[in-house]
């Protein structure tokens, strides 16, 4: 296993279409392995080939309980609900931009070594996964949102936010 270098906005690569993976084989292992690698070592929640450069449809999302989900060949069959977040990507680094996703998103996908599967996750897993499928058709998540923000922006404004809450006049509570 070995660290890969995270590709950042403005790269051609984050902008094409991946290929599907035809061949299981070791080489596809070892990238999964990377993938989880460099993501582990970037502190992410998912991680998308075509983010290392490699243009194969395969990704990986952590869950909620900190385990790894390689999905090869990922489709999302259903999604229900909707969320709205503040998200980042590691390819568009220390900018973050409100984005709404589905609650729920189910994907259908082959694991490394060719079986197929479904997996759902909900809130930031159906987030991620929206995301770094998005990765393999040459999107990014700058495309559903108006402004971008630095982490001290988003501190700003969330301080400002409970200022004016605690700054809310309490309803009285009824006596007996």
């Amino acid at each position: 296993m070995s660290l890969r270098k995270i590709l950042t906005q403005g790269d051609p690569a984050l902008a094409k279409q991946c290929r599907p993976v035809e061949k299981f084989d070791q080489k596809l292992h070892w990238l999964l392995d990377d993938l989880k690698e460099t993501l582990a070592n970037a502190g992410g929640v998912g991680l998308a080939a075509p983010q290392v450069g490699i243009l194969r449809r395969a990704v990986v999302v952590e869950d909620e309980n900190e385990r790894m989900i390689e999905l090869v060949n990922p489709v999302i069959v259903s999604q229900e609900g909707e969320q709205d977040g503040w998200e980042g990507c590691l390819s568009v680094p220390n900018q973050y931009g409100w984005v709404r996703r589905p609650n729920v998103v189910t994907v259908r996908a082959q694991d490394r070594d060719g079986n197929f599967f479904e997996v759902t996750g909900e809130e930031l897993v159906a987030r991620c996964f929206c995301h770094e499928l998005e990765h393999l058709d040459g999107h990014l998540f700058v495309e559903h949102t108006d402004e971008l923000y630095s982490p001290e922006e988003i501190d700003a404004m969330e301080a400002e936010e409970e200022d004016e809450a605690k700054k809310r006049p309490r309803r009285k509570e009824k006596r007996k």
